[in-house]
């Protein structure tokens, strides 16, 4: 069972996160553990969206992400989506994970962009299972992405520069 965190500062200098609701896993419908956050404006604190982190990796993380986002129209295009994302590494890093699997519809080509800038790469295009709810729900392509950490390139670095000495 994940432990939730506090997370008082995450913040960029331009958006922070804060958190809103906590969410325990649901083992039986396949749940993982999730915080709910309002995306601010640094400066004074205006809500201009949400994001959701779910702690953890499972089919529904994989076909629906580890991480989903919503920035209000008149905030978008300042891509504090993606910095949202950034800072969300943070959250994920604490919780022992070393990516995390952001998806999309392969025709909402803002947020693919929102993926690729927050440092996804692209691993596939998936027919989501006739069973999954996103599925009966209509939607039934995924793009699938994945965010590595750097947390791991700093050891790596380090780990390197000591063999060299």
């Amino acid at each position: 069972m994940a432990l939730f965190h506090a997370f008082p500062h995450l913040n960029d200098g331009e958006v922070e996160l804060l958190i809103a609701k906590l969410h325990p896993a649901d083992a039986f419908a396949g749940y993982v553990p999730s915080y709910d956050f309002i995306i601010a404006l640094s400066a004074d604190h205006t809500p201009i969206g949400m994001l959701s982190v779910r702690i953890g990796h499972n089919q529904n993380t994989y076909y629906g992400g580890n991480v989903g986002y919503h920035i209000d129209p008149p905030y978008r295009g300042h891509h504090y989506a993606a910095k949202a994302c950034e800072l969300a590494k943070q959250v994920g890093i604490r919780h022992r994970m070393n990516y995390f699997i952001i998806t999309c519809n392969p025709d909402n080509h803002p947020s693919r962009r929102t993926i690729e800038r927050a440092g996804g790469q692209f691993m596939e295009c998936v027919l989501l299972p006739e069973d999954n709810a996103m599925y009966q729900a209509g939607e039934h392509y995924k793009l699938i992405y994945r965010v590595d950490f750097n947390h791991s390139s700093t050891q790596r670095s380090d780990d390197h520069e000591s063999r060299n000495r």
